[in-house]
């Protein structure tokens, strides 16, 4: 295996060890700053060994084994750690390596899933700003480097950077203990680690700014620990519900940018070219968050409305009223304009143009939509379907100034030109 192969083969490795390697760190040392320490010399042991002896069979345990070395090395050096860890201490002073070895290894090995679940709970800690959580759950989850974090946004990679040592600083001084939090916190703490995985996904589905229409990637990432938390958390029915919204959307992935990267709207995509398998797999996951018994919440309804979607072999097929009730739902759940605007898209497409005009004109007054380019591009296209194409030429430039992203850009442009005097 060549150096470059050896390399590709340990990045895969780290995308998928890393997470467990830092959780099961960060319940010994009680810091996920020196967990991720760790870990990452843990990384720097296996790119300096591994192109020389080689990938072992079994790498993950491989890196696993040496971040134990490490946390045994840190145990020596500090004498002030608490708890189990002065015990850990204890025992390197008074009892051989083996015996100090086998209780890291009970400390490091024993119920990775909690901690996992106690690693996504701090790394999207409500104490954290929302961008922080993003980077911090990327860079400790997901194996991401900072760079890649900063490409994937499009922000510097120094600042990505700052986001990352601020967080893990916040962390530290505020205490936040490693654990799962108590019963009267659950619902809001794990409101933010959804949030998060949301933001995530949507900005690799719809990303706000720069050339590409989507950046695969961070769904994938989104869905990968979206799909682990299910597992973690298989009572939470908005757990299921953001993995099946996740599953539904992502499968229509090959079918929503044509050959040279151009967008491809809904109702103008191959469905042949939806992916099966992922649609099933998001209405297992939507029958999951039904099973639970729980009011269904605004994961779950969305999950919900893209499955409308991906039951309709043909646009004309799209059950529009159920979708618009649904969204009415969701108004009822979680009220916002955003919403709303939605809802106007499936009135007009369930009772005609009018009827989601009539919404969208009250709308227009929302100030936090006023540099929203989609307010503009709804309205644009219920006018064109009114004949109204003056206005809906104007509607779509106007939509087309507001976003930043430049194959958004070039499509309203597009449909602005075809719009007929």
């Amino acid at each position: 295996m060549t150096a470059p192969d050896v390399h590709r083969a340990i990045d895969a490795v780290w995308r998928l060890e890393s997470g467990r390697i830092i959780a099961g760190l960060t319940r010994m040392v009680r810091d996920v700053g020196v967990a991720e320490e760790l870990a990452q010399d843990a990384l720097v042991v296996a790119l300096e060994k591994w192109p020389g002896s080689g990938v072992p069979d079994n790498p993950g345990p491989g890196l696993m084994a040496t971040a134990k070395h490490r946390a045994i090395d840190r145990i020596r050096r500090d004498q002030r750690l608490e708890t189990k860890r002065d015990q850990l201490g204890h025992a390197l002073e008074t009892a051989g390596q083996d015996t100090a070895e086998e209780e890291v290894d009970a400390a490091l090995d024993d119920e990775v899933g909690d901690d996992l679940l106690r690693l996504m709970f701090i790394s999207c800690h409500p104490v954290l700003s929302t961008e922080a959580r993003v980077a911090l759950t990327l860079r400790l989850l997901g194996g991401l480097t900072t760079d890649e974090i900063a490409r994937a946004f499009l922000v510097p990679e120094p600042t990505v950077a700052q986001r990352i040592v601020r967080a893990k600083r916040t962390l530290a001084r505020k205490k936040i203990p490693f654990e799962v939090p108590p019963e009267a916190e659950r619902a809001a703490r794990l409101s933010s680690v959804l949030e998060v995985l949301y933001l995530v996904f949507n900005e690799g589905y719809s990303a706000t700014a720069g050339d590409d229409w989507m950046r695969p990637a961070l769904c994938q990432e989104a869905l990968r620990l979206g799909r682990v938390l299910a597992e973690l958390a298989p009572d939470e029915p908005e757990v299921h519900g953001l993995v099946a919204l996740m599953e539904i959307q992502a499968s229509r992935a090959d079918a929503r940018t044509g050959p040279s990267g151009e967008p491809i709207p809904l109702l103008e995509q191959n469905r042949g070219r939806w992916d099966r398998l992922l649609i099933r797999r998001g209405f297992a996951a939507l029958l999951r968050a039904e099973k639970v018994g729980a009011p269904l919440g605004p994961y779950a309804v969305q999950g919900a409305i893209a499955a409308c979607h991906a039951q309709a072999h043909t646009p004309e097929e799209t059950d529009w009223a159920r979708i618009a009730t649904l969204y009415q739902a969701l108004a009822h759940l979680t009220p916002s304009p955003v919403v709303e605007l939605n809802r106007a898209v499936a009135l007009g497409m369930a009772y005609g143009p009018e009827r989601g005009l009539e919404l969208v004109d009250r709308l227009v007054g929302e100030r936090s939509l006023a540099n929203y380019h989609l307010l503009p591009s709804v309205r644009a296209d219920l006018l064109s379907r009114l004949g109204r194409s003056a206005e809906a030429r104007a509607e779509y430039e106007r939509a087309a100034s507001l976003t930043r992203n430049a194959r958004e850009r070039g499509l309203l442009l597009e449909r602005a030109a075809g719009c007929a005097p």
